[in-house]
């Protein structure tokens, strides 16, 4: 692969054509990530190298940059540096809880400008879901007009919108103008951006997070902060403290729009112990008495992150598609808070199983799959237990106490030599006055007379005389003993940890009393339980039982018309589409698609599109190949069996048992391109082939089998002629002692009767069917 020239280059991931054709890597969002820019080539030279080792490096640079500057969290802080970037811009823009809203424009644009270099849409949108209450448990940015809905609509043009920080947000940054944090350049070097924030609360926890990047990705709950903090307590006085100790205080997620946690303790204990687990999350639901004996269900909390309206549209099919009969009907009934309203059918249906029934068939029930991985100081990406995330935290609080505390010691040694200089100063006020009014250089007489320092002269020379009378020796030496008093406080946490985990543990009792369960909205919301034990529902037998006459296309498309038709009945189709083939059956019944592939495919009959129109295409429907064409479709009967036969002339009698499909691409059972599907029958088999040699054996010779290519059916001679590339036409089940019957281009049935000169062993060749058979080499 060149780097120089003219030549064409190839598109690489992370990498962008610059002028005349050389390639140059993208602007990453970390300032002091090393410059990864090839070395200009110098005149005519070109360097080469292998395309793997190239796309594999640059590849790489991309996979690392979308994992540490996009889509994990920080373990620190909890937040992704978009998140960071908004509520610091937000910061500098002077947004307090107390104060003045702002345009959300505005915000977006000095984030755009001064901090993140990427779309202002997609920071917008970041923005707004910090401003979500449904999506954030404790939101980090007050939010004024529309901000989106727990329907699922989108939040209002930036320019309608306007923002400031909350009183979580600020906790958050709490600290950053007491060098707390490390600054970095950043994206062009002319300001400086915090690399984390001091984070007052574990904000990965409370708030949760989810991303995903190149080969990995997270997937955070979020949790009741007054759990969180004690389990932070609690492993500050004990270190070592058991998984099975913290569960005990953070007993599971905490999810903004409540809902009811369905999973036992040993499964979520084992979830926060791996940093993996899956959890089931139920809408929270309530029986309302009508009176009279009559009731609905109001569910009144849907599980996190499903929009409503689309709930109402599913449980709306679920209605129409009469998956659970006894539905009558939904509505949403919902203000401020959540209502929707399901009523039974009947009023003998039990509530508990109605409520099981939608469980399984709709969103009132999901999983919500938690992955921690995120971001260990900012570098490492793990995947995390519950232990180590608070653990992370604590060890982030501890470096931003130590932090904090050398910086005020420092403000305090500043302030301590001022102080003194001032004592200096009212102890020799009429000389210092002399001095400043007759020398042509006091600094250097004060300095050389009272042995001040450049700093102590300088403040005594900015005081404003108005001042002076201020110079009080008691006030004085009262701030100079409260500073050394402080100075040496503040030394001597510094020099025991002990001392720096009671402080830490301080500050959490206090963040605990701001935003626990004594603040609004600090209560738990989701509830931890189990699933009750409810009879296991068979769906099937919700499904009322009617006749339908279900009709295939030539072009695939399929419906199902009330009661039982006349299979003959003309009936519309698409301009150039026309019948394919039409049966009998049930609402209760499976229906079997046999495709060219070899696959059966299961349909439920209550599913199919109704009759009035022309039907929807059954490739939406199934997973079948463009190039598959459908062989056959039945309804499915317990006890039956098939014959399949491939093209070539093999098969095999496969039972109905082994060919129900569990999902929509199907369950391959021969092997081979599929000509035929046939239900077994009497006691002996008639095949015929492209070369119409017809040959009759017993039905016993051919083997049962859940799969593979089977046995020959007919022996093929290829001797060219009439003989030619012979195939398998057609096959048949039949009773000897009936005949072998097919009707005629007239409509009339024709009979043989005696086909013993038809009578052969399996894989034989056969003889030529009898005068009259059909052109076609069908038995119809």
């Amino acid at each position: 692969m060149r780097y120089a020239g003219r030549t064409r280059k190839p598109r690489i991931s992370g990498w962008t054509e610059g002028a005349r054709g050389h390639i140059q890597p993208f602007m990453s969002d970390d300032p002091n990530a090393p410059d990864q820019t090839p070395p200009a080539p110098k005149g005519d030279q070109t360097s080469t190298e292998p395309l793997s080792r190239a796309i594999g490096e640059r590849y790489l640079t991309y996979a690392l940059s979308t994992i540490m500057h996009r889509a994990l969290p920080d373990a620190r802080d909890g937040l992704k540096p978009v998140h960071r970037r908004i509520l610091y811009a937000m910061r500098e823009l002077r947004l307090s809880p107390t104060g003045a809203f702002r345009k959300s424009a505005k915000i977006t644009g000095d984030v755009m400008g001064n901090y993140h270099p990427h779309g202002d849409g997609a920071i917008y949108d970041a923005m707004a879901r910090l401003a979500q209450p449904f999506a954030m448990r404790y939101p980090l940015v007050d939010g004024q007009g529309n901000f989106g809905n727990i329907d699922g609509d989108n939040p209002a043009a930036s320019r309608y919108t306007e923002a400031r920080l909350t009183a979580a947000s600020e906790a958050l940054m709490e600290g950053l103008a007491e060098d707390a944090v490390d600054f970095r350049p950043n994206y062009d070097g002319t300001l400086q951006e915090p690399a984390v924030l001091p984070a007052a609360f574990p904000n990965l926890l409370c708030n949760g997070a989810s991303g995903i990047a190149v080969g990995m990705a997270t997937n955070v709950p979020p949790h009741n902060l007054h759990e969180v903090i004690d389990a932070c307590l609690h492993l500050i006085k004990a270190p070592d403290a058991r998984d099975e100790t913290l569960i005990s205080i953070m007993p599971g997620p905490d999810f903004p729009t409540g809902g009811v946690l369905v999973e036992s303790r040993e499964t979520i204990a084992e979830a926060y112990r791996t940093g993996r687990g899956s959890l089931r999350l139920r809408a929270r639901w309530s029986v309302e008495d009508l009176g009279r004996g009559g009731w609905q269900i109001v569910v009144t909390e849907i599980p996190y992150q499903v929009q409503k309206s689309k709930l109402i549209e599913r449980l709306a099919e679920v209605i129409q598609l009469k998956k659970v009969p006894i539905l009558a009907d939904v509505r949403d009934e919902s203000a401020e808070d959540v209502r929707i309203v399901l009523e039974p059918r009947a009023r003998t249906v039990d509530p508990e199983q109605l409520m099981a029934a939608l469980f399984r068939v709709s969103e009132l029930e999901i999983r919500f799959g938690m992955n921690m991985n995120v971001l260990i100081d900012g570098r490492q990406p793990k995947v995390c237990s519950l232990k180590e995330l608070l653990r992370a935290f604590l060890d982030h609080r501890r470096d931003v106490l130590v932090r904090r505390a050398n910086h005020r010691l420092d403000k305090i040694a500043a302030r301590l030599e001022v102080l003194e200089g001032y004592m200096i100063a009212f102890l020799n006020l009429d000389r210092v006055i002399e001095i400043i009014r007759y020398e042509d250089d006091p600094k250097a007489v004060m300095i050389a007379e009272f042995k001040l320092s450049d700093v102590q002269v300088e403040a005594i020379l900015n005081m404003r005389l108005r001042a002076l009378r201020r110079l009080e020796e008691i006030e004085l030496r009262a701030e100079h003993e409260a500073l050394t008093k402080e100075r040496e406080g503040l030394a001597a946490m510094l020099a025991d940890p002990a001392a720096q985990w009671a402080k830490i543990s301080e500050e959490l009792r206090e963040t605990r009393a701001k935003f626990g369960k004594s603040a609004p909205g600090g209560l738990r919301r989701t509830e931890i339980g189990e699933a009750g034990e409810v009879a296991v529902i068979d769906m099937d037998s919700m499904i009322e039982r009617e006749p339908v006459t279900v009709i295939l296309s030539r072009m695939g498309w399929i419906r199902a018309m009330k009661g039982h038709q006349p299979l003959d009945a003309e009936l519309k189709f698409k301009d150039g589409d026309g019948p394919f083939m039409a049966f009998h059956a049930e609402t209760t019944d499976k229906l079997m698609v046999y495709g060219a592939n070899g696959r059966f495919y299961t349909l439920p009959a209550n599913g199919l599109p109704g009759g009035r129109g022309m039907g929807e295409p059954l490739r939406l429907m199934i997973d079948l190949p463009n190039d598959a064409a459908v062989i056959d479709m039945f309804a499915w009967r317990e006890g039956a069996r098939y014959l399949v036969a491939s093209k070539a002339g093999d098969g095999f009698i496969v039972p109905a048992s082994d060919i129900q499909a569990q999902t929509r691409s199907g369950k391959q059972v021969l092997n081979g391109e599929a000509v035929l599907c046939r239900p077994v029958s009497g006691d002996h088999v008639a095949v015929v082939s492209s070369n119409r040699k017809l040959l009759v054996f017993p039905l016993a010779e051919l083997p049962e089998m859940a799969r593979g290519k089977g046995v020959r059916l007919q022996k093929y001679r290829d001797g060219g002629g009439l003989f030619q590339d012979s195939v398998l036409s057609d096959a048949i089940c039949i009773t000897l002692a009936d005949g072998l019957r097919w009707q005629e281009s007239g409509g009339r049935t024709r009979t043989e009767p005696d086909l013993t000169e038809w009578l052969g062993k399996r894989a034989s060749v056969g003889k030529m069917a009898p005068r009259g058979f059909p052109r076609d080499n069908k038995f119809n």
